[in-house]
């Protein structure tokens, strides 16, 4: 659809193909008797307490290690890397009440809506227009200030050699 626009810019293949995914991980859980959690108007799909979450990195193939979060990423998808993904290593002292932020705090707040105690699985792929999807990896993945991601443990999966109808 992408190309048959003859649209110059990738990111409406981007959004399009992030939705086309958090709808088939939904509707896959529903077939599966899992549960779907509305979360600000997208649904993800969480079995046995992870919810998963898709994530383009990258519009060519690139290593999974020099993924990066966007600048401009929602705050919401800060949040839920964050707050539902694995806990940052200790620092070099510990961060008091008193020395946090009131959006240091809402960006590691969990969500009610995916529920208090749901981690995240991360599904990380590459993709363009004229290739399809590159690569896909899954795992567990932890969101760094400097907004690349430290993989405690990551997988990656095969991709379908022909399109899925």
């Amino acid at each position: 659809m992408h190309l048959t626009a003859r649209l110059k810019k990738r990111s409406p293949y981007g959004s399009t193909l992030a939705e086309a995914v958090r709808e088939n991980l939904a509707d896959t859980a529903r077939e599966l008797g899992e549960a779907v959690r509305d979360l600000r108007g997208y649904e993800y799909a969480v079995i046995n307490d992870h919810a998963l979450f898709p994530f383009k990195f990258a519009n060519r193939l690139k290593p999974l290690e020099r993924a990066r979060l966007a600048a401009g990423a929602s705050p919401t998808r800060r949040r839920m890397l964050l707050s539902h993904g694995p806990e940052p290593e200790e620092g070099l002292f510990p961060l008091d009440d008193e020395y946090t932020t009131e959006e240091y705090e809402d960006l590691h707040e969990t969500f009610e809506a995916l529920g208090a105690s749901t981690k995240l699985v991360c599904l990380f792929f590459t993709t363009d227009p004229e290739s399809g999807i590159h690569v896909i990896h899954w795992g567990d993945a932890r969101l760094e200030p400097d907004r690349t991601f430290t993989w405690l443990y990551s997988e990656q999966l095969r991709v379908a050699t022909q399109p899925l109808e």
